[in-house]
């Protein structure tokens, strides 16, 4: 048997108990918001001491967590070293999206059904904790002789941008590695993904009576002119196209509205949230910048009802997620996974870019040349992420961990 075949007989002969961790890690709640996050790292902690694995726990200082709404983060690290060479970290976010309704499993009871695993964060990215801790204990199983390390990071502010989780161990010197692998998807290897532009708007009126609705001014069709202008911005976007391979154009989307005091009132305020995606081509500052334009003339152009004022509108930037743009230095990754992955699923897994906007980012600003690959489907729409019914396919967890453990041996090799 090769190496690689010991690797592969090691991962199948483990891997009920594979399949067993992440169903604990499934159980535990990490919806955010609210943020509670926590006590999954130390459940999580404490089922790495199992295999024999020191957890370092980084709690980040409450001030800073509730500033970003929300409530707690204590972010993890392990670090295997093996000799004098390069560190290699592995990466996956244990915080996700609150379920929504729609399910028809236990959001949080990690039920095995047809072969797959269900339940929020069993895809998007729980799953990773699972591939990337088994991946390394089979790396260890070899006793083989390795020069460099190996360092799992498991964070909690994915959801929220993460720079409290990998921007965090970031900033603060915790951890600074040569290569990085982030939980991704096992049927291709991301290498660019789109930055993203998040912004609060504020449309503030003159809340009147209903029944003499002139006496104010109407913050909510203040509102929907603004959107309007917004939303034709969609059909510009069209017309800008990525030369990333997987990447398209920019788009706009909002996400959340909120106003009013009751039906019989006329609306003195509404408030709104938009998602901007950039393609890694766009400036951020300019997108920015268009978009704030976009609003004000918008505000400016709103014609109110007899006798109402205008409206007053207040813009606030609530993240600023920069594209993931390829290091050279990503190659060996690149090249490895693409190898493995071929020899482990049987067929070519590209090397493309993603619409979606990750923290690997803040590792690739940081000069650390990272991809993206992990377990899960073709794509986020297969996975249900962010949707009812989250699921994992354990055979694409079974493959994905062997893919992973055989490029840690082929770049750690003596």
């Amino acid at each position: 048997m090769t190496n690689h075949d010991k690797l592969d007989a090691w991962i199948d002969a483990h891997f009920d108990e594979e399949v067993r961790f992440l169903q604990q890690l499934v159980r535990v709640p990490t919806d955010t918001p609210p943020g509670n996050n926590a006590p999954h790292a130390e459940r999580t902690a404490e089922l790495l001491q199992g295999f024999g694995f020191e957890a370092e726990k980084h709690p980040v200082p409450a001030a800073e967590v509730q500033a970003r709404g929300l409530q707690s983060i204590t972010n993890l690290v392990v670090r295997r070293r093996y000799g004098e060479g390069r560190t290699i970290a592995l990466n996956a976010h244990g915080d996700v999206v609150p379920p929504g309704d729609g399910w028809q499993h236990d959001p949080y009871g990690a039920q095995i059904e047809d072969g797959f695993l269900y339940g929020r964060a069993a895809a998007v990215s729980k799953s990773d904790f699972a591939s990337f801790t088994f991946a390394v204990r089979a790396l260890e199983s070899l006793q083989a002789p390795l020069a460099g390390s190996v360092e799992l990071h498991f964070t909690y502010d994915e959801e929220f941008g993460g720079e409290l989780g990998p921007g965090w161990l970031l900033r603060n010197g915790i951890t600074r590695p040569d290569l990085l692998v982030a939980a991704g998807f096992s049927y291709e290897v991301v290498v660019a993904h789109n930055g993203c532009l998040q912004m609060e708007v504020t449309v503030q009126g003159d809340m009147s009576h209903a029944a003499i609705p002139d006496s104010g001014t109407d913050a909510l069709q203040g509102a929907v002119h603004i959107l309007q202008a917004l939303y034709r911005l969609n059909a510009q976007y069209l017309q800008v196209r990525s030369n990333v391979p997987g990447i398209s154009h920019p788009y706009l989307n909002v996400g959340w509205i909120a106003g009013g005091t009751n039906t019989n009132v006329v609306p003195g305020k509404v408030q709104f949230k938009l998602d901007r995606r950039m393609i890694p081509e766009e400036d951020p500052a300019e997108v920015e910048a268009a978009l704030r334009s976009t609003i004000e003339q918008a505000a400016r152009s709103f014609d109110p009802p007899r006798g109402g004022k205008g409206i007053r509108v207040e813009v606030r930037r609530l993240l600023l997620a920069r594209a993931m743009v390829p290091l050279a230095g990503n190659r060996p990754l690149v090249e490895a996974l693409q190898r493995n992955a071929q020899a482990v699923f049987g067929e070519t897994v590209p090397a493309v870019g993603t619409p979606l906007y990750t923290d690997v980012r803040l590792y690739t600003e940081a000069g650390i040349p990272g991809v993206i690959y992990g377990a899960g489907p073709r794509s986020v729409r297969e996975s249900n992420a962010k949707r009812a019914d989250e699921r994992l396919a354990l055979e694409d967890l079974r493959r994905a961990t062997q893919v992973i453990a055989r490029t840690l041996l082929d770049l750690l090799a003596k």
